[in-house]
Parts: C-alpha cells; sequence; structure tokens
C-alpha cells in the first residue's frame, strides 16, 4: 500500500487489531481526517463557484502562475482595481517594495515592507516559480535579478512584476498572453 489515507489504506487502519483504548483513538482519528477531507472539498467548491462569478479572477487566472485558488485571492484581496491610481499603489498595498532609510542626503533601501497586504504578497510569491516555469519574459526576468542579486530578492522582485501585469490586466480588462519556452 503506497498511501496510508487513500480508500484503501483507512479501511486497512479500521481493521488493525488494537486493544480498546487505541482502537477507539484510531476510529476517532480516521473519522476526524474523513470529516476534514469533507470540508475541503467544500471550500474548494465553494472558490470554484467563486471563481465562475468573478470576472476579474477569470482575468487573473490568464496570468502565468495563478490558477483558480490564487486568482480568486487576488481578486478578493484587490476588490475594485479602480481604487488604485498607479501601479505603484498596488505595489504598496501588497507590501512588494523596498523599505527606504534616509539620513541627511544618504538613502539607502532595505528589505520589503511589513505593511501590506500579507495575502495578495503572499500569492504573487506563491506564482513566481509556475510563472517561470510557463512564460519566458518571466522567467529571464528572474534569472537576471537572481544573478545580480540572488534567489529570494529576484523572488520579490517578479512578484513586483507579476503585480504590475495583474494590474494592466485588470485595468485594461483584457486576458494576459504569455509567451512560451
Amino acid at each position: 500500500m503506497k498511501n496510508i489515507f487513500s480508500q484503501k489504506g483507512l479501511l486497512f487502519l479500521m481493521e488493525v487489531d488494537l486493544p480498546s483504548p487505541d482502537k477507539d483513538l484510531l476510529e476517532s482519528l480516521v473519522k476526524m481526517y474523513r470529516d476534514i477531507e469533507e470540508r475541503i472539498k467544500e471550500s474548494d467548491g465553494l472558490v470554484r463557484d467563486l471563481y465562475r462569478q468573478l470576472q476579474e479572477a477569470q482575468l487573473i487566472s490568464t496570468v502565468p502562475g495563478f490558477g483558480e485558488f490564487l486568482s480568486v485571492l487576488v481578486a478578493t484581496e484587490i476588490a475594485d482595481i479602480g481604487r488604485f491610481e498607479s501601479v505603484k499603489k498596488l505595489h504598496s498595498y501588497a507590501g512588494v517594495i523596498p523599505s527606504t532609510y534616509s539620513s541627511g542626503e544618504r538613502t539607502y533601501h532595505g528589505k520589503i515592507i511589513k505593511a501590506g497586504n500579507t495575502w495578495l504578497r503572499w500569492a504573487a510569491v506563491e506564482a513566481v516559480y509556475p510563472a517561470c516555469k510557463k512564460d519566458f519574459d518571466i522567467w529571464s526576468f528572474y534569472s537576471k535579478r537572481a544573478r545580480r542579486k540572488g534567489a529570494n530578492m529576484a523572488k520579490v522582485a517578479t512578484a513586483r512584476r507579476l503585480i504590475t501585469i495583474i494590474y494592466r490586466v485588470l485595468k485594461d480588462g483584457r486576458r494576459y498572453i504569455a509567451y512560451k519556452r
């Protein structure tokens, strides 16, 4: 048996001969696992329903790296794209801009700001590697920055690029056309 959490595996667990308190605990855990699986299926259905309802989510899903779940998350977190005057305002809202420290005539740029929408930033960062696999331009953008600044800084810069793409897609009301390698 390869997967203990398959239907066959769960039946096997229920048939294991254990002493009374252990058997009761195992049955309780298997029931809890099945219940959690059912709740996950329900929430997946809710996400699919939202995806079908939200035109913005369908537009965002054309951007590489964004499937149904992430596109619904981004669409609901952004809500109305019209409330952002520019893409820089959306970058700031997402928290994918570097912090700035100034003293005298010197200005230092540090790590990304802690303020901002955590979920939107998370979704954009999570979409980076799948986007790099699907779109040559995004991969090129990421790899140039990774060589110069390192993988983590490149990942954040690419997430900012993805948010820029989402901004343009939503503002223009058009689908994104990826260039495949």
